[in-house]
């Protein structure tokens, strides 16, 4: 070979090189293949627009290609942004599934171009193609909703029956399932004992007929014409509820709204009223005294340790998780990371939810 020969091959090599070099420098950390789709089901519920957005802007800040959808609470609509965001040349999934049953075939196309899916706080069920799964400890939920109940209507030494009502999550959820039977797994032998009394006649013999009473989309308007119906129905001649199941605030400010219309006003023969997520409105609520508790999930953990899955994916290090046996989709079982809920209540607001800044004093009518 010729030195010209050589340095023109010298050359070639080097011009082949320049690129992958410059990939590499300008996005440390495997940013480079770095490349997320995010679906979320709705923009109607404000935790998922907070989920979101919060996870695509650390997502971006560590120079990570991003493309964040929501779904409208349609399966569909879910399915072919997941399909379009493939296509454009995402290399993680994020997916908060509306319908956790519904997405099989869409991840058959994910796993054929090698890209790794993390459910993200549902779980996706049917599929051998999901990596890991990202939650809360939803069981945990359920139990501290329950075990406030217990202790704050005193179960162990009520002297007379207690008229309540119990709520469950949208069928279509699979986290409903684990709300409903961490509390039902509490306050069930209640029922059976008769401390608890369900007027309405809704009130599951185990936790595998949660469905029954289930809200569809956990929908506000839904759980409030049920409320109606109930209290309308089985709450004639002065009786009164006097404490509500309620695993989600969306469904909490439904049965809220239901209440107000019937009469009742906070006080000392108000309902208890139990909740999840910390929404604005319902911290608002129990601020006012409508709402008993939430339990807080803070979604800021969650988006953070999705985060640095994503970053442990990126880079061909090993994911970290908590727990490999709980999560069966009925296919595999999931390799998940489970983050710890907080229970809520008046005289928590402001050390909880403000001081941590995940609201704001004047989001909810303080300071």
């Amino acid at each position: 070979m010729s030195h010209k020969t050589r340095f023109v091959a010298l050359l070639a090599a080097g011009a082949l090189m320049l690129p992958l070099a410059a990939c590499a420098s300008t996005t440390p950390g495997g940013a480079a293949n770095c490349n997320v789709g995010i679906t979320m089901p709705t923009r109607s519920l404000e935790r998922w627009i907070n989920d979101g957005e919060q996870l695509q802007k650390k997502l971006k800040d560590a120079g990570c290609t991003v493309d964040l959808q929501y779904a409208d609470n349609k399966v569909d609509q879910q399915i072919s942004q997941i399909q379009n965001q493939i296509a454009g040349g995402a290399k993680i999934l994020v997916i908060a599934s509306i319908d956790g049953t519904a997405l099989g075939p869409v991840l058959e196309e994910a796993a054929k171009q090698s890209v790794k899916v993390i459910a993200y706080d549902r779980l996706i069920n049917g599929s051998p193609n999901v990596d890991y799964y990202a939650t809360f400890d939803n069981y945990k939920v359920g139990q501290l909703q329950g075990n406030f109940l217990k202790d704050q209507l005193k179960l162990d030494s009520a002297a007379a029956p207690i008229n309540f009502e119990p709520f469950a999550g949208s069928p279509d959820d699979n986290n409903a399932k684990f709300f409903f039977a961490g509390a039902w797994d509490v306050l069930l032998p209640y029922v059976q004992k008769g401390t608890l009394v369900v007027p309405s006649g809704k009130a599951p013999k185990s936790n595998d007929e949660w469905t029954s009473i289930g809200i569809q989309s956990w929908q506000s308007d839904k759980a409030q014409a049920e409320m109606d119906n109930r209290l309308s129905s089985f709450y004639t001649g002065g009786k009164k509820v006097q404490a509500v199941l309620s695993p989600n605030d969306s469904l909490a400010i439904g049965i809220v709204a239901s209440l107000k219309s019937a009469g009742y006003a906070p006080g000392a023969d108000y309902p208890m009223i139990t909740g999840q997520d910390g929404d604005k409105a319902n911290v608002k609520a129990i601020l006012a005294g409508e709402q008993a508790m939430t339990v807080w999930k803070d979604t800021r953990k969650l988006g953070d340790r999705v985060f640095t899955m994503i970053q442990q994916i990126t880079k061909g290090e090993k994911v970290e998780v908590n727990d490999e046996k709980t999560y069966n989709n009925g296919v595999k079982v999931v390799p998940s990371y489970l983050i710890e809920p907080e229970v809520v209540t008046k005289d928590l607001v402001q050390s909880k939810l403000i001081d941590s800044g995940f609201l704001k004093a004047s989001d909810v009518g303080l300071g």
